[in-house]
């Protein structure tokens, strides 16, 4: 049975669904710090509020203590230097590579005393009893004295101090830019607890999940440092540097070191830098968010492409919105420091003004902070999601924004004009080097499900593959099957429906499921919970003995089944999409333009093969094309396409 129509099915894109419910732990933080820069050491103490919103009694509490990674022989270094025995890729003289991080590989073992990092909790209180306390590395662990019951608040009184590590990943002081300190995952944080326990993971470099709160930080050091940090700053007047509020009076400091307080809700991690020569700039854009920009003051080219910082992520913010959801927050901050990109609430460590980079931290706060995705077990849910929008916000940026920004020169416009001629030649255009990046992946050999733990996959190379391109190219794929407009509001719905409430894998399809009423466990089942490939073929094409009419046969190469997009061009110019649901999906797609549609029955996922009908004869056929777009992500393209001689 065929149709000609343009639509097989009505989407059910405006129902409006109920607010799951899922309880949320909830914490207060209250942190004050003094820092002895020469000693790269400081004393704090943290008073916690922590409600139990969870049906159960805990007997125990965990903390992070995450700079205890940066010591000789921890898990942290043995790791590194365990994955550096393996080599995944060959470098271009044909060498083999060693498949550790090259930004730690066995640097923590060669740390001296001085140089190491520490966090060490003297004593932790609730109402004035001591907990007794078991230390795992970087983990915590609190064994209470008195239960917390389900739906009752606690306070917990925290005395700790810490000494910097040189920086090796993300934390440290002295990074390569010269950042005097670079301050994430610095305090005891609270190790979140959730539908499925607590989620106690030893810090490995990989990644984090926390519980959504409100943070108070007071951060006591020399007058000469400017503080960059999450939130926002509560004594502006007090501490000058580019923060104070011109209709205030300014606060004359007299003793050598300066308090800077900071605040920021419902958030669930803080980072801060520091450094005597920090420039700050900034900028208060749409909605009232402030941008802020921080970097260590250069020449005037230096100057140019911070700035260039502020003026785009203010052009993208709109789209930014409009694609994935509002941003909730007061304000955002691009601190140079830490060794690359790394996300935190309201603020990221970055290593350079590059724009590739400022744009894709910055979307972590959609898809980390805001959505919360426990990242250890989903990572491909925030790395995935956050690649695949970084993509459409720089596509956007560049075909818009990027030629009209005063802070770019004329070579870099140029480059960047012939960057994107060269772009529209290409399929996907957008999405390109991310299918490139799983297809290397599927070849390698060293492929694991999206399911594993972000800790324990074999290889760092398959890791990153994984949570970044094939985490990516999920959603470019589920474009292809649903249509990229009804992706793309299911994009909004997701964030509706599970902002604020760590949404896993199976929410998200569940979404996907509501709002285009297509099935779709299918979906994550084959692409999240296997390595299995997608290969499809165009076989013979002959007449069809009954009919007389060409028939064209179609053949699943590969284990995934797909729906499937043919486009038919004739020699006249004329074109023709030919669309074969796939019957575990229940419905289909709509047409996505206005080329005719001929929609046929449902290929079942059990038959390797399918066959079907054309009514204008071979002589006719230009061509014969499995999904043009090349959303679809086939291992093997080259069967995909047949031209017929002329």
């Amino acid at each position: 049975m065929r149709y000609t129509t343009t639509l097989l099915f009505t989407f059910l894109t405006t129902q409006i669904f109920a607010q799951p419910e899922r309880w949320q732990q909830r914490i207060k933080y209250n942190i004050d710090i003094k820092v002895d820069d020469v000693a790269n050491k400081f004393n704090g103490t943290e008073k916690l509020e922590y409600t139990n919103n969870s049906p159960d009694t805990l007997t125990k509490i965990f903390l992070h203590l995450y700079w205890n990674a940066f010591q000789p022989n921890s898990s942290m270094d043995v790791r590194s230097r365990e994955l550096g025995k393996l080599s995944t890729r060959n470098d271009k003289a044909g060498n083999p590579l060693p498949d550790w991080d090259t930004r730690v590989k066995d640097r923590i073992s060669k740390l001296k005393p001085n140089e190491i990092g520490y966090q060490k909790v003297s004593s932790i209180k609730i109402l004035g009893v001591l907990q007794k306390l078991i230390e795992h590395e970087t983990i915590l662990e609190v064994q209470l004295a008195k239960s917390i019951l389900p739906k009752s608040k606690t306070n917990i009184d925290i005395v700790f101090e810490a000494q910097v590590p040189v920086q090796v990943r993300r934390s440290g002081r002295n990074n390569a830019e010269g950042i005097r300190f670079s301050m994430s995952q610095w305090y005891p944080k609270m190790v979140e607890y959730d539908y499925q326990g607590w989620n106690a993971n030893p810090y490995i470099a990989r990644e984090f999940y926390g519980v959504w709160g409100d943070y108070n930080v007071s951060i006591n050091i020399d007058k000469r440092y400017m503080v960059a940090a999450t939130g926002v700053l509560q004594n502006a007047n007090s501490t000058s540097k580019g923060y104070a509020d011109s209709k205030l009076p300014s606060v004359l400091q007299t003793d050598n070191n300066i308090t800077w307080n900071f605040k920021g809700e419902n958030i669930h991690d803080f980072v801060w830098a520091a450094d005597t020569s920090y420039k700050h700039i900034s900028k208060k854009v749409k909605n009232g968010v402030i941008l802020h920009t921080f970097y260590k003051a250069g020449n005037a080219t230096t100057d140019s492409a911070w700035n260039n910082v502020l003026w785009a992520a203010e052009k993208v913010l709109p789209f930014m919105e409009k694609h994935y959801g509002a941003y909730p927050y007061p304000q955002y901050s691009f601190i140079q420091g830490g060794d690359g990109g790394m996300e935190y609430a309201m603020a990221t460590l970055i290593r350079s003004s590059n724009l590739g980079t400022v744009f894709h931290e910055w979307i972590h706060s959609w898809y980390q902070h805001i959505l919360g995705t426990n990242e250890s077990l989903f990572g491909w849910m925030d790395e995935g999601f956050t690649t695949f929008a970084e993509n459409e916000v720089t596509d956007y940026y560049n075909n818009n924004w990027a030629m009209q920004s005063p802070f770019t020169n004329a070579a870099s416009k140029a480059a960047l004009a012939k960057q994107i001629a060269k772009d529209k030649d290409a399929l996907p255009a957008i999405q390109a080097d991310d299918y490139a990046g799983y297809f290397n992946l599927a070849k390698s050999g060293f492929e694991e499900p999206l399911t594993t733990h972000a800790d324990h996959y074999n290889t760092n190379f398959g890791y990153a593959a994984a949570a970044y391109s094939k985490g990516a190219t999920f959603l470019s794929q589920l474009g292809y099957i649903v249509g990229d407009s009804v992706r793309n509001k299911i994009l909004l719905e997701y964030y509706r429906i599970w902002k604020f409430k760590h949404p896993n894998a199976n929410d998200f399809i569940r979404v996907a499921e509501k709002t285009s009423g297509v099935s779709l466990q299918w979906y994550k089942e084959y692409w999240v919970n296997s390595t299995k490939t997608i290969d499809y073929k165009i076989g013979n094409i002959s007449n069809d003995s009954i009919t007389g009419k060409p028939q064209i046969l179609l053949e699943r190469i590969g284990k995934i089944p797909m729906p499937i997009d043919v486009l038919i061009t004739y020699k006249d110019g004329s074109k023709e999409w030919h669309y074969i649901p796939m019957n575990l999906m229940f419905a289909g797609k709509a047409a996505e333009d206005n080329t005719p549609r001929i929609i046929h029955e449902e290929w079942r996922w059990t038959h390797p093969s399918y066959s079907f009908n054309i009514d204008k004869r071979i002589t006719e056929i230009r061509s014969i094309e499995i999904d043009p777009s090349y959303r679809m992500a086939d291992v093997n393209r080259i069967n995909n396409k047949l031209v017929i001689p002329e």
